[in-house]
């Protein structure tokens, strides 16, 4: 008589549906549980600690211009979230794909998120400010993940086919040493509900341990010793619908290479001037709140502003011109460029001449009002008139180099972009909105132009490929702000039609009708919309 049969799991793991499906579970389960412990534990190290900020940034850093024009043509100023998302869905495919190879082949699963390891310890090491300890918080959710898959793997349930029953009357549940499904259940649930804790303890922790907002929210701004001239009667286009004269600030348009927005703590700020200079400067953020400040209205444009976008914006800002700063420097003979850094990392070359000329180049700290947004670069910014974004506008501020353009390059410049960035004439129908409906009678239309730091004189519109309209311009409030227009259009009847809108400068010069697209100094052309008459 033989021998019964005993229990003897098979060395071969099953290839069935079933079998990947727990794999590519337990891969993502396993993931959840990498990042839930890094980012925990990058809350009490440098912002660059984050796995995937860093990745994130690292990955705006190398976009190219083609592929940052689409993104923010397309998703606005949500293109920072959408990243995020796409980062989140590729990691959980990549952490899939790492899972089915460890159900097969431990070993080669493991040295998948190994080889996933190293390159966002990359990306971590080579963020600004960086420091080796910063790679602490992913060794350790590295190694916590791969005891997770470890775990898992061990549990997912094993076919019938891949093992011989001690007897023929077992049940098909668990065994003391077969694994079932109900153990990988019960194993998942738990892993998975650990990597939801560790990332919610990871965003409250983070929120907890960011004083700035809370000391930005304590502070109280001085009053200017230059405050801005009155605003004249009639800056808004009496058109409902047109956007507002001064946009508030949590509608002015936010396009930066942060991920997560820096939180910096006002009393550690330093501003560091130095480069091509007699004296070097370190200025903390108290000898800007005692210096004389400016207030001034200023409209700050995007250069990956499409022609009728909205990545332009009007405010009131407090700060301390940059020809001070410029001034107690005394930059060298042959200097010709600014190159200003912000704590994230992102650089910007501001022609010299410019910040020495008179004009409200400012190291910003208020803003409409109040302190500046964290999303806007508290605690300092720079704000230049007359120069798109990409060369002046660096928020988060924290060093400025005296150098030459020669020498330096800025972040966008070097991947190129012009390196100076004067702003276009340009400008804009918001009224009536691309394809509304609209009563048949008299349309009334109205829009917005800007050629900073030049100003508009004038503004026309082109109904239908008919003759050009000059159209009522609103009163000006200075040459570094936006100035809107308004026409009323008698006698519309029903059916489609279309209206165009063109500018000119304080000088005459008529804003040009070649289109060209953003890059690499800035889009042109005249905005055309179509529209119904009913």
């Amino acid at each position: 008589m033989s021998a019964p049969a005993t229990f003897r799991p098979s060395r071969r793991r099953p290839r069935g549906v079933a079998a990947i499906g727990a794999g590519a579970l337990s891969g993502v389960i396993a993931a959840g549980v990498l990042f839930g412990v890094a980012e925990l534990l990058a809350a009490f190290f440098g912002p660059a600690a984050s796995p995937l900020t860093s990745v994130g940034s690292t990955f705006i850093d190398f976009t190219p211009h083609w592929l940052k024009d689409f993104a923010i043509s397309t998703f606005g100023t949500n293109d920072k979230t959408v990243l995020l998302a796409s980062l989140v869905a590729a990691a959980g495919v990549l952490a899939a794909v790492a899972g089915i190879l460890a159900r097969a082949v431990f070993a080669a699963g493991a040295a998948l998120v190994v080889v996933f390891a190293v390159v966002m310890g990359a990306c971590v090491i080579t963020r600004a400010a960086a420091a080796p300890a910063d790679l602490v918080p992913l060794v350790i959710g590295t190694l916590c993940g791969l005891a997770a898959l470890w775990l898992l793997i061990r549990r997912a349930p094993v076919s019938k086919a891949a093992s011989v029953p001690a007897t023929t009357g077992q049940a098909s549940g668990d065994s003391p040493s077969r694994p079932g499904r109900r153990t990988f259940l019960v194993t998942s649930l738990a892993m998975a509900g650990a990597a939801v804790v560790l990332g919610a303890g990871a965003a409250t922790l983070s929120t907890v341990r960011n004083t700035a907002r809370t000391l930005r929210a304590a502070l109280h701004l001085p009053a200017p010793a230059t405050p801005a001239p009155p605003l004249p009667a009639g800056v808004q286009a009496p058109v409902p619908g047109v956007t507002p004269f001064i946009t508030p600030n949590p509608d002015f348009y936010r396009i930066d290479t942060a991920l997560i927005v820096p939180g910096i703590d006002p009393d550690r700020w330093r501003l560091r001037v130095h480069g091509m200079v007699e004296h070097e400067l370190a200025l903390s953020f108290r000898d800007l709140l005692a210096a004389p400040l400016t207030e001034a209205y200023v409209t700050l444009t995007c250069v990956s502003n499409v022609v009728g976008g909205n990545l332009a914006g009007n405010a009131k800002w407090l700060g301390y011109p940059v020809r001070e700063v410029l001034a107690r420097a005394n930059p060298l003979p042959g200097a010709d460029m600014v190159l200003s850094t912000s704590q994230d990392g992102f650089s910007a070359s501001t022609p010299l001449p410019v910040l020495q000329d008179g004009r409200n180049a400012l190291l910003a700290i208020g803003m409409n009002g109040e302190p500046l947004p964290l999303e806007h670069g508290f605690p300092v910014r720079l704000v230049v008139p007359g120069l798109y974004g990409f060369v002046s506008a660096t928020k988060w501020l924290v060093d400025l180099e005296v150098t030459r353009f020669a020498d330096k390059a800025g972040y966008w410049t070097s991947r190129g972009w012009s390196s100076h960035g004067p702003v276009k004439t340009a400008s804009r129908v918001e009224v009536p909105r691309a394809l509304a409906r609209v009563p048949a009678g008299t349309v009334a239309m109205g829009g917005t132009a800007w050629a900073q730091h030049r100003g508009i004189s004038r503004v026309e519109v082109q109904i239908d490929d008919g003759g050009w309209q000059e159209a009522m311009v609103a009163a000006e409030a200075s040459l570094d702000t936006w100035r809107q227009w308004s026409y009323l259009w008698h006698g519309a009847r029903p059916g489609t039609h279309t209206v165009r809108v063109r500018a000119y400068d304080a000088d005459g010069t008529q804003q040009t009708g070649v289109q060209a697209p953003p890059a690499p100094d800035g889009s042109s052309g005249w905005h055309t919309i179509t529209f119904t008459v009913e």
